[in-house]
């Protein structure tokens, strides 16, 4: 296990590498910051952001909770929001979701978490809702399965969001991407929760959950 001695000298050898090869990289990078992407993922730490994307200091901008979930009360992932639709004006937001996600499980088997029980009600909440659904499926999919509906009903909540549905009456170019990340190969899926107007939230939405709830074939392979 690590220390925080080790990170340190892990610090230092990062930064000396990265100015050997980019002698001006910490100075530019303190002018300014201009993203195109707002990130908002899990917080679970197989799911590094700006590592499994390629991108650079200054390239993206994160927010990260367990199970990677936007609540209309949560004043903390609104206003990184707000400041990424309005201030930087993102191009894209991307929620991304994971698979075998301990949120999730934890949702599921209703253990007595304390506080990250009411941190996970809403997705219990998804879970009930359509127990007679999961019912049919094969018990060890139920946490994937979950994580690809609470994906969708995240990137939902986002688009329903006044910033967002403001933005988008200003005719200004945001789009909003739900993806999922695979633990096991280290790779991004689309999902086909994609947005950019109120309109296009809507079919989306319908149209993956749809999916999900009819794909027959991959809830018992």
């Amino acid at each position: 296990m690590s220390t925080i001695e080790q990170l340190f000298k892990n610090n230092l050898f990062w930064s000396d590498s990265i100015k050997l090869k980019s002698p001006e990289y910490f100075t530019k990078l303190r002018e300014r910051q201009d993203p195109d992407f707002l990130w908002i993922g899990c917080s679970d730490s197989r799911v590094p952001a700006e590592y499994l994307t390629g991108l650079n200091s200054g390239e993206l901008f994160v927010h990260r909770n367990i199970a990677n979930q936007i609540i209309h009360t949560d004043l903390n992932c609104l206003s990184v929001i707000q400041y990424a639709v309005d201030i930087l004006q993102v191009k894209h937001i991307i929620v991304c979701g994971h698979y075998d996600c301990g949120g999730i499980s934890a949702a599921i088997k209703n253990a007595p978490l304390e506080l990250m029980n009411q941190w996970l009600l809403n997705i219990r909440h998804m879970f009930l809702k359509r127990k007679s659904w999961f019912s049919d499926v094969r018990k060890e999919k139920w946490t994937d399965k979950l994580c690809e509906i609470n994906l969708a009903e995240q990137v939902y909540s986002l688009g329903n969001l006044a910033v967002m549905q403001n933005a988008w009456k200003r005719n200004q170019d945001v789009e909003i991407h739900g993806v999922i990340y695979n633990i096991s190969d280290g790779k991004l899926e689309a999902t086909g929760m994609h947005c950019s107007s109120i309109e296009s939230l809507r079919v989306s939405y319908k149209t993956v959950m749809s999916k999900i709830l009819s794909d027959r074939k991959k809830i018992y392979s």
